[in-house]
């Protein structure tokens, strides 16, 4: 009788299994464009990558057959890598954490009421708009040593005795175009921020002026706090961008002198292009792409509200 009972149970719950199943399938069709596209555009991309970084590949483009790991150990045993890495983590800090301590100031101008209101966001959002290429141009132009408008303006107010080469020392030309980064970042990260200002009801506000809350306490203890979703995806954002923002550094310095002002991807570029060595150009994206995730995984656990699960 019991083995009776229990096949009628096992029999009663497969076709209780399968509504749920079918429930569980039915967005698939809807979402498969979307599945499709990313496994197209970021999977297999990254596969190729990893593929590739496997390979001993000729500097005509022919795969001489598996390389195993020596690409990697090549890359490790390159002289210029660790200052690349630590010029990177320190671009990408600088110009992220630069860049969102501005656009709490900007995104807060932009919220507020005030004539003419409507033409400034249109202003401010010009950088973003046009083309970062275009835009690292024109500065590298405005730099110039001799026809630069910068050392022009310098000159006649009397601040500089004699034009000065602004991109010739490593140092000196990594802060200007960190300065460029932070120009073509802002627009974003400000409207990512005006629109968090926008999504906070006036409520909120009213009841902390009603307990006498001061502006600056106001800010810090509702605002800041309100923010914290625009601010994460703006941060991720800015920091997977910047990781990666090869127009500026390549159009001002292309890395020079030598490597002294190159960050991964132009460090990345050199490798294959320059020195030939495909194989080995593709461990560095591995590599890079690796440290991207990680600087996303450890900024998302460092944000991670109180008592939020890992």
């Amino acid at each position: 009788m019991d083995g009776v009972t229990k096949a009628g149970r096992g029999a009663s719950s497969r076709p209780a299994r399968l509504p749920g199943l079918r429930r569980a399938l039915a967005p698939l069709p809807w979402l498969a464009p979307s599945l499709l596209l990313v496994g197209a555009v970021v999977l297999w991309p990254v596969v190729e990558m990893v593929r590739t970084s496997l390979l001993d590949i000729s500097s005509s483009g022919t795969t001489l057959g598996g390389a195993g790991t020596s690409n990697y150990t090549d890359l490790f045993d390159e002289p210029d890598l660790w200052p690349v890495l630590g010029r990177t983590l320190l671009w990408v800090a600088g110009v992220v954490v630069a860049a969102t301590v501005l656009s709490l100031a900007l995104g807060q101008l932009l919220h507020a009421r005030f004539p003419g209101r409507r033409a400034v966001r249109w202003a401010v959002i010009v950088p973003w708009a046009a083309s970062v290429l275009m835009t690292a141009l024109i500065w590298r132009w405005m730099l110039d040593n001799d026809s630069g408008v910068i050392n022009r303006v310098l000159l006649d107010l009397g601040v500089l005795d004699k034009p000065v080469n602004w991109l010739a020392h490593p140092a000196q030309a990594l802060l200007w175009m960190m300065g460029v980064a932070v120009f073509v970042t802002l627009p974003f990260t400000s409207f990512v921020i005006l629109a968090g200002l926008q999504s906070i009801p006036d409520d909120v506000y009213e009841a902390a002026r009603v307990d006498g809350a001061s502006a600056w306490t106001t800010y810090f203890r509702i605002t800041l706090p309100l923010l914290r979703p625009s601010l994460l995806i703006g941060t991720i954002v800015n920091v997977i961008n910047v990781f990666n923002n090869f127009p500026i550094i390549w159009s001002m310095t292309q890395g020079g002198p030598g490597h002294a002002t190159d960050i991964t991807t132009t460090f990345t570029y050199k490798i294959a292009f320059f020195d030939k060595h495909v194989g080995e150009s593709a461990a560095m994206a591995v590599v890079n792409f690796l440290l991207i995730l990680l600087m996303v995984l450890l900024y998302l656990r460092a944000v991670r509200r109180p008592g939020a699960r890992a």
